[in-house]
């Protein structure tokens, strides 16, 4: 018979070891957390963890955009912003969290990405945070014309203001495409009874909420509600407000920091959030190259066992 009535050995082999590829590849596409990859250029590539809701995957560390990115353009610390962008997709982080309410940081956000080259793969989320239907309509389309977008990732009722208000607007937007998750956000421990009693009330995607090495309230209640109602959780201030990193400045970080691929108290913070099998995605703010891609790479290597969690807490007191 001839080569093009049957299959050579060579072409046997080849079409072998595709399926051999592609068997490994749906395993691993099945699991929560993905391994660490590598681009094409040799960039080691953050670890994901998959949306609850949609089982889409989600690198687990991004950037949150308060005061950094509250900034005028042409001044010193906007033109360090460009390449703080560069470093969160060079990692292969995309989460970029804004606010109506963090001064210029929506627009620039979206001056950034609208200049961006290759075209931006940002997971963008906002927020909105005012009373009245009307009102937060009005909120949110600006928010939409600052972000220079037609569709935005996740919206979320900051504070859960208005929240019975602005529920049925965000359901309605999901379902024409306009938005495609819906989440509540808060940052103060007197508010998690409220906010414990709507995630079991309504069906959310997100929980974006403050959780740090120093600030463990939620491990009670809120992490263990949101894995059972299959909600993801994005943790804002992740450094406690700031005072965490000043308290372990001076601390020899433990020694087996290099094992799970840490150089400083700020990724072995991170990686203390993300490792708890709740956290989907943890959000420091930076306007800091330096920082952000600091901040990425808590993201690479292996996360902390429970043994190494509980040696942390013991670390802060």
């Amino acid at each position: 018979m001839t080569e093009s009535g049957l299959f050579t050995r060579r072409r046997l082999l080849t079409l072998a070891a595709c399926a051999s590829a592609a068997l490994a590849l749906e395993g691993r596409a099945a699991q929560v957390m993905s391994d660490a990859r590598s681009d094409p250029q040799g960039d080691a590539k953050m670890l994901t963890r998959n949306i609850p809701s949609t089982d889409e995957a989600l690198p687990m560390i991004g950037v949150g955009t308060y005061r950094g990115f509250d900034v005028e353009p042409g001044s010193d610390a906007y033109k360090l912003l460009p390449q703080v962008i560069d470093e969160l997709f060079r990692a292969g982080g995309i989460v970029i969290d804004s606010s109506p309410m963090y001064g210029r940081a929506e627009q620039t956000t979206g001056e950034l990405l609208s200049i961006h080259q290759p075209r931006s793969p940002a997971f963008l989320a906002t927020k909105v945070w005012t009373r009245g239907r009307e009102a937060g309509i009005a909120q949110m389309e600006e928010s939409f014309r600052l972000l220079q977008t037609e569709r935005i990732d996740l919206m979320q009722i900051h504070n859960l203001l208005d929240w019975k208000i602005h529920l049925p607007t965000l359901r309605q937007w999901k379902e024409q495409g306009r938005i495609r998750y819906i989440g509540i956000t808060h940052y103060t421990p007197s508010a998690y009874d409220e906010v414990e009693a709507m995630i079991r009330a309504e069906p959310l995607d997100f929980l974006q909420i403050n959780y740090a090495l120093d600030d463990r309230g939620v491990e009670k209640r809120l992490l263990p509600l949101c894995r059972e109602r299959g909600v993801a959780v994005i943790c804002n201030r992740p450094f406690g407000g700031g005072g965490l990193l000043a308290r372990l400045r001076d601390k020899r970080l433990p020694g087996w920091a290099g094992e799970v691929q840490a150089s400083s108290w700020a990724q072995l913070a991170l990686k203390f959030l993300i490792s708890h099998p709740a956290v989907t995605c943890a959000i420091p703010g930076t306007g800091n190259p330096r920082y952000m891609k600091e901040n990425a790479a808590a993201a690479m290597g292996p996360l902390l066992t429970d043994a190494q969690r509980q040696q942390l807490i013991a670390l802060v007191g």
